[in-house]
């Protein structure tokens, strides 16, 4: 299922917040993004047809809720960039990371910890 940018960021505030309104999704996109209420009651739509996003009836309006799970939907879609990208190697990405944008020191003991993990 391809989501586009747009969709991902309104599937985003579905994901903290299950079960809103359109009205509820518009105010919450509202400080980072100039978009009408039809705008983002046209992204919910497609996100609808598309199998990512259900609705529940509640009285005059629909609520809308995540019908994929977030860690999966990162996990599958990281995984298609990756193959595509860089031919399913993580290693590269990585590199290519510190190469463009600089680790900080947290990012690099995050990786740590996370390569012990995985050895263990």
């Amino acid at each position: 299922m391809k989501i586009s940018a747009a969709e991902l960021e309104v599937l985003s505030v579905l994901w903290e917040q299950p079960g809103i309104a359109a009205s509820d999704v518009h105010e919450a996109l509202a400080n980072d993004k100039d978009w009408t209420s039809r705008t983002v009651k046209t992204l919910l739509s497609r996100l609808v047809e598309k199998g990512a996003v259900s609705t529940q009836e509640d009285g005059r309006r629909y609520l809308y809720i995540p019908a994929i799970d977030e860690e999966s939907y990162k996990a599958k879609a990281a995984g298609q960039f990756i193959d595509r990208v860089f031919s399913g190697r993580a290693a590269p990405l990585v590199a290519y990371l510190a190469d463009s944008r600089g680790l900080t020191s947290q990012d690099i003991q995050d990786l740590e910890k996370l390569l012990g993990d995985l050895k263990k």
